[in-house]
């Protein structure tokens, strides 16, 4: 009996031991931290036809995944391909000049390792800063069943330009505080690009920002700053703010109303008595996504949800055509 004991406690430390392994190489990042904020321009060329008009789309593309998104279903290959067309397809119709994308994967296993952003490029975005959110060897999420795993992960948001872009900044926001430490290790970080964009001579500085979506008061905390960024750079440049909130107006206390209230800000497609709603892109019941703008420097021409975009995503994507004044 003594000897099974032994043999029983020597197989518990040795499978506490591996799972003690596998959660330090699981939710330690592939690449180096030095990685995480690139700005480059690529060999694509450009075709611009704007007449002093330019449109900008904000766009949670949700990795390709549409509304199977953080589902423990099976996801076929069929189904990102078919995504990754129609993402293309319409991008082609719309044809903007810059393009933010949130939830975008770079080398994942879960979207079957497409490097996304390059795929995009190819339509002729010869600029492109790229934030680096989620670097983990293997996530183990959703958690059951195991073979629904997300496994490699290493995705983030970008913003890509017809324009050329300067002075890149990837900031990350505020974290969760009261996550559990097991949570903690393979949490995302949520980020806030900064970026400026060179028209017509001028740099115009673009925002691009996915909130915390779960907790409230991490969210709030992360919108104070960014809205506190938001005024230093109104100040000086025509300033784009823009990206996946995780708030809607109708929510109590609504974070995103701390926006609203800016002075001399614009909300593109958007007024309080008529606006189109962005999540889910199946049955939409929230607005999650905004472009804001200065109007003392941008002059709004028109903007809307692009509801073409259908289900690529469980987000719809949100333009804007301005001009600068």
């Amino acid at each position: 009996m003594k000897r099974f004991f032994k043999i029983l406690i020597k197989l518990i430390i040795l499978l506490f031991v591996a799972i003690l392994a596998f959660f330090f190489w699981a939710s330690s990042p592939t690449l180096d931290k030095s990685n995480y904020a690139q700005l480059s321009k690529n060999k694509y060329s450009v075709s611009i036809d704007n007449d002093s008009v330019y449109s900008i789309v904000t766009y949670n593309i949700g990795y390709l995944s549409g509304m199977t998104n953080n589902k423990a279903v099976d996801k076929s290959k069929e189904l990102f391909d078919g995504n990754l067309e129609k993402v293309l397809t319409e991008i082609k119709k719309v044809n903007p000049d810059i393009i933010a994308f949130q939830e975008i994967d770079y080398d994942a296993s879960r979207s079957y390792n497409v490097d996304q952003e390059e795929e995009i490029l190819k339509l002729g975005y010869p600029y492109t800063a790229k934030g680096i959110n989620w670097d983990e060897h293997y996530l183990p999420f959703p958690y059951w069943p195991p073979k629904m795993h997300f496994g490699k992960v290493i995705s983030g948001q970008s913003i890509i330009s017809k324009y050329p872009l300067k002075d890149y900044e990837r900031i990350v926001l505020e974290r969760v505080s009261d996550n559990p430490f097991y949570r903690e290790a393979f949490y995302l970080d949520r980020l806030l690009q900064i970026v400026k964009v060179v028209i017509e001579g001028k740099e115009v500085v673009v925002m691009n920002v996915h909130l915390e979506a779960f907790d409230k008061t991490t969210r709030i905390k992360q919108l104070d700053k960014v809205v506190k960024l938001f005024k230093y750079y109104a100040e000086k440049n025509p300033t784009i703010l823009l990206g996946d909130f995780n708030s809607d107006p109708t929510y109590k206390d609504a974070g995103i109303k701390k926006v609203f209230d800016l002075p001399n800000i614009g909300n593109a497609a958007y007024s309080e008595s008529n606006y189109d709603l962005t999540f889910n892109s199946e049955k939409p019941f929230e607005r999650l996504d905004y472009i804001f703008y200065t109007k003392n420097t941008i002059k709004y021409i028109k903007g809307e949800v692009l509801k073409s975009f259908g289900q690529a995503s469980d987000h719809l994507p949100v333009e804007m055509e301005f001009s600068l004044k």
